[in-house]
């Protein structure tokens, strides 16, 4: 049971990822592709859990953790650039 709730877990990761990077491409705006881009960094997040879930690695999550505090970082620095306060 574990399992297909794992599987289902990653296939809607999946269709999240594919429609965010659509608007990551598509983007009318620089501001919907740093949204994007942050919302790609986080499915990214979620897909390096379910690894670490499916696996039974527990370092896995120090990754993930390291991963989105760069992220955050990251787009708090994008997006003071765009504001023009950098």
């Amino acid at each position: 049971m574990v399992e297909i709730l794992i599987a289902l877990a990653a296939v809607l990761a999946g269709g999240a990822f594919l429609m965010a990077l659509v608007r990551f491409i598509k983007g009318p705006s620089t501001f919907d592709r740093v949204i994007a881009f942050d919302v790609l960094t986080v499915i990214s997040i979620t897909f390096i859990i379910l690894s670490a879930l499916i696996e039974g690695r527990g370092i896995y999550l120090d990754v993930a953790l390291v991963y989105a505090l760069l992220s955050f970082l990251g787009v708090i620095a994008i997006a003071r650039y765009l504001e023009g306060r950098f």
